[in-house]
């Protein structure tokens, strides 16, 4: 498969832009995005070229997320998920043969969407510790799965579901269970209504009895025994991927500053604001942190960066990334907390890069603690 030039997705970027504020106004599911996506073959771009797919490393994934990014983040953060799940299952030994070839070849063949449900309303975020409520009950037809799972990413255009559960044996089996969408028993509960990343539909969704074939546990370990949640390989590309969603925002928040500072002319200046001292340095400032941004992640996905440092880089990036969205806002003044303003929409963007995992207490206390441990030995 040969992967889109430039140009190619400098277009794709304007084409997501132009229906941003639609999507983030009415906060559906921005099907329109992944139809244009899977045209171009995006949506399986790291399944492997045997099976029809792109078999994109995480250089060329970066690429791909960054230009979508940049149009409509939350068509971005969708199709991350796609790609760190459908990477991972490449490499998981414990999923069945028959599944991981099904899964792969939807992807390819019809642009289907996979994403893992973890959280839940009681317990939080499973990376905090603690074992789901949701439970997969052992029967002579397989698995009876019961649950809720919260911010569910894309829930309605979602085909495949991995969810986290446990199993009622004695010693449970702790993982992702597989769960075709078309399945009875499942059901969506329509409670996302953030400040932003609107489109990204994270809906509640409810399982019912849900009966799966007992091959369907596609991911599991004993609880007695269990599995990190994410090798050193999975870890690098969701800490690459995942802040390339918000740096993208931050990028096109730029370039509409840039727009802004070139167009507005006041008429007691008689000239662009791009013409003052005050302006160029709160660019250069901007520029200097996207700077900062593209070689954190560029060098992390041609495996410059220990998966140690994973969290780290996840926090200075998506740090970053508002700084510049913020400094932007400010330059801007009114116009850019303007509703009719896409930098608005930026700025309510790039702020939720702070809610996903790793969090900045676990970041700074894991570093710490290294660093500690490092001076004690």
């Amino acid at each position: 498969m040969t992967h889109p030039a430039d140009s190619v997705l400098a277009a794709l970027t304007q084409a997501l832009a132009a229906n941003a504020e639609r999507f983030d106004r009415s906060a559906e599911f921005p099907q329109a995005n992944f139809d244009l996506l899977h045209r171009h073959g995006l949506l399986g771009l790291v399944t492997p070229t045997v099976l029809g797919g792109g078999g994109a490393d995480l250089v060329q994934a970066r690429r791909i997320v960054s230009a979508v990014a940049q149009g409509d983040p939350a068509t971005a953060l969708i199709l991350v998920m796609q790609y760190l799940q459908h990477e991972r299952l490449q490499h998981d030994p414990r999923w069945p043969e028959h599944l991981r070839l099904r899964v792969a070849e939807d992807a390819v063949r019809s642009g289907a969407l996979i994403n893992a449900l973890r959280v839940e309303p009681d317990l939080g975020s499973p990376a905090r510790g603690g074992l789901p409520a949701t439970v997969a009950r052992r029967t002579a037809d397989g698995w009876r799965l019961n649950g809720r799972k919260r911010y569910c990413t894309g829930s309605h255009g979602l085909s495949w579901l991995l969810v986290w559960a446990r199993s009622d044996d004695a010693d449970p089996l702790v993982g992702g269970f597989l769960v075709h969408r078309d399945t009875p028993g499942i059901r969506i509960v329509e409670d996302w209504d953030h400040l932003g990343m609107r489109a990204t539909c994270s809906h509640e969704m409810r399982f019912d009895d849900v009966l799966i074939p007992l091959d369907h546990a596609v991911g599991v370990s004993p609880a007695s025994a269990p599995l990190p949640a994410l090798d050193e390989r999975a870890q690098l590309w969701m800490a690459v991927l995942l802040p390339s969603v918000y740096d993208g925002v931050a990028r096109a928040a730029r370039d509409w500053l840039v727009g802004f500072l070139h167009e507005r002319a006041p008429s007691n200046l008689g000239t662009p604001l791009a013409s003052l001292p005050r302006f160029q340095d709160v660019l250069g400032r901007i520029d200097t942190l996207l700077f900062a941004n593209q070689s954190l992640l560029d060098s992390a996905a041609a495996g410059h960066t220990a998966a140690a440092h994973a969290g780290q880089l996840k926090q200075l990036v998506s740090a970053q990334a508002i700084e510049a969205v913020t400094l932007a806002v400010e330059a801007a003044g009114n116009p850019g907390l303007s509703r009719q303003q896409a930098l608005e929409r930026h700025y309510r963007n790039v702020l939720c890069a702070r809610i996903h995992t790793p969090q900045d207490d676990v970041v700074f206390n894991q570093a710490g603690r290294r660093a500690l441990a490092r001076e004690v030995a």
